[in-house]
């Protein structure tokens, strides 16, 4: 793991390539296998150097995408995934770029409003011009721990889905060429959450219709900010004692809750 074992600090940041990791704190060296190689005065009277390493972690991957889990006991990747990978094709992909953004808003709040287009007619006229978003041609669906929406794009056919992997997990896959932003949740504070997205679309991709699409993305982006930070402040109110939600086009919210209410040994949804 990506923490001196000595006073805490981050030992790599950024991208690149190494042959050790060094602690930019106090410069201890790390070999690429998590040993600890030198400390500076580590032949002090006292210390003992013998058997430090960076902590491991259980590291998986699918396709292109590594996810590390500090549980070294934890199931494998792929009874986490369930059917993701059948509903995501991630062959061909290449990453393009990472956008990195902050919400003023309970990560609860960013996950609820992600797992419901209800709101689409009102508050995304452009998302909603291009997919159909009406309840009869709008499929919800949930399966273990993804949560996952489809919605056929109007003048094609050709549907785009959204995933959610519980317990923070975004995975976006609009209609048209292939492509694919995926990133997580991260609460900050009860009142803030960061997030980044990564981008992958396919070698060769028709750049107009990217540049269309990164365009409608970012429009979904600040509405749904101007969404969630509005929520955040109403919930704060303490006026909300609940909320009160539809049973079919709310259900992944539904969901969602439910999961939150079983992660924190609740006996009612949050």
């Amino acid at each position: 793991m990506n923490v001196c074992r000595h006073r805490g600090h981050p030992v790599a940041t950024g991208a690149g390539r190494r042959e050790a990791l060094q602690c930019p704190y106090h410069g201890w060296t790390y070999g690429l296998d998590g040993e600890l190689r030198a400390a500076p005065r580590s032949r002090e009277p006292g210390f003992d150097a013998e058997g430090i390493a960076l902590r491991p972690v259980s590291v998986d991957a699918w396709g292109p995408l590594v996810f590390v889990n500090p549980d070294l006991d934890a199931p494998p990747l792929a009874s986490a995934l369930g059917r993701l990978p059948e509903l995501v094709d991630l062959d061909g992909l290449e990453f393009r770029f990472r956008d990195e953004f902050d919400l003023a808003a309970n990560w609860k709040v960013v996950c609820e409003n992600y797992l419901e287009c209800y709101h689409c007619p009102v508050a995304h006229a452009g998302f909603s011009r291009l997919v159909d978003v009406s309840p009869e041609a709008y499929r919800l669906d949930a399966e273990g721990l993804v949560l996952s929406q489809f919605g056929p794009e109007r003048e094609t056919g050709a549907v785009g889905s959204f995933h959610f992997l519980w317990p923070n997990l975004t995975l976006n896959l609009w209609p048209g060429e292939p492509n694919l932003s995926i990133g997580p949740v991260l609460p900050v504070e009860p009142g803030r959450t960061a997030r980044f997205l990564d981008y992958f679309f396919a070698p060769g991709a028709d750049e107009a219709w990217v540049a269309e699409l990164l365009e409608l993305d970012a429009e979904v982006g600040r509405e749904d900010r101007a969404l969630v930070e509005a929520v955040q402040e109403g919930v704060a109110t303490g006026l909300l004692e609940h909320g009160r939600l539809l049973p079919e086009s709310e259900r992944l919210v539904a969901r969602f809750q439910e999961l939150v209410a079983s992660a924190t040994g609740s006996s009612d949804p949050p």
